[in-house]
């Protein structure tokens, strides 16, 4: 049988499956490949009279215009990659661990209510998310200020009016919302291991930290694995939605990131070439990153994206 049969014959076999496909395929095509047309714009002194095919091509001018000419590209760069490190560091890790507390609870009930709990933030809007941490950091009418004046008999924080608590605000509120949705996976990863493995480790006297250590952390790993690869090429793309309601003139200094520099430019100043050339440096970095990950894991694990 040739290829092309063969190939025929297995469509018609998974034709139901190749159809449920069919939306997510769609979606990449129109929203994420057709797009990519207008990357042509960076390399454009883009009109929109002129359109794409008229405008002036003009090369790497806005890239250059960004790394030498821009005052702060170095701050935004820096900025971005100190959020996405902190982010990493902190909330990476915590969904794996809360899979393992929650995978030790024994209580059906109570761990059914602990898990509900964490997932409620994870149906909250960005924009919720942000009016709660304006609302609770207020230095005037914030429940935290209010709490250390009363029990620390502090002086109020302005919380988003200084540089150096954002980060821990926006890492903190990410771990929050996002840690309870987090565990999902590792829990499916967990569920799949073979419970064969916890008895003859029983049998062999591992007490419970060694059987988490060196059978559930193992079943977890390929999973691990992948969200961190997944991760990494998300590297350079912080949360803009959320950066964007809580950066202000005051906090600046370390909340300007390079999405944030993007909308600006781009929507605000209608400098489109501009903002597109900052926005493929970015997209490029988050490349590079995934490439290189997944050929060091492949290299050393069985487990790797591609």
């Amino acid at each position: 049988m040739s290829k092309r049969a063969y190939r025929w014959n297995l469509f018609k076999k998974h034709k139901v499956l190749y159809l449920l496909m069919l939306p997510g395929i769609l979606y990449y095509i129109i929203f994420k490949y057709v797009p990519m047309y207008g990357i042509v714009i960076a390399f454009q002194d883009y009109s929109v009279g002129r359109g794409i095919l008229d405008s002036k091509f003009v090369g790497l001018k806005h890239f250059i215009e960004f790394f030498y000419v821009t005052p702060d590209s170095w701050k935004l760069i820096r900025n971005t990659i100190m959020l996405n490190v902190y982010d990493l560091l902190f909330h990476f890790p915590t969904p794996i661990i809360l899979a393992l507390l929650f995978h030790e609870l024994k209580g059906k009930l109570f761990k059914r209510i602990v898990q509900s709990i964490s997932y409620m933030p994870h149906f909250l809007s960005t924009v919720v998310i942000a009016g709660i941490l304006v609302t609770f950091l207020s230095p005037t009418t914030g429940v935290v200020n209010h709490f250390l004046v009363r029990v620390f008999d502090m002086e109020p924080i302005s919380f988003l009016g200084t540089p150096e608590w954002f980060r821990t605000i926006y890492v903190g509120s990410e771990i929050w919302q996002k840690v309870g949705w987090g565990t999902i996976l590792y829990l499916a990863a967990i569920a799949g291991i073979d419970p064969t493995l916890y008895e003859a480790a029983k049998m062999d006297g591992a007490n419970r930290f060694q059987q988490m250590r060196h059978i559930t952390l193992m079943g977890m790993l390929p999973v691990m694995i992948i969200l961190f690869v997944l991760t990494l090429g998300n590297f350079m793309e912080s949360g803009f939605q959320k950066i964007l309601l809580l950066y202000n003139s005051m906090n600046y200094e370390t909340s300007d990131v390079i999405n944030t520099f993007v909308y600006r430019r781009g929507i605000l100043d209608a400098d489109f070439s501009f903002a597109t050339a900052v926005g493929l440096f970015q997209s490029v970095i988050g490349l590079i990153l995934i490439v290189t990950a997944n050929r060091i894991v492949r290299k050393h694990s069985e487990t790797s994206l591609w």
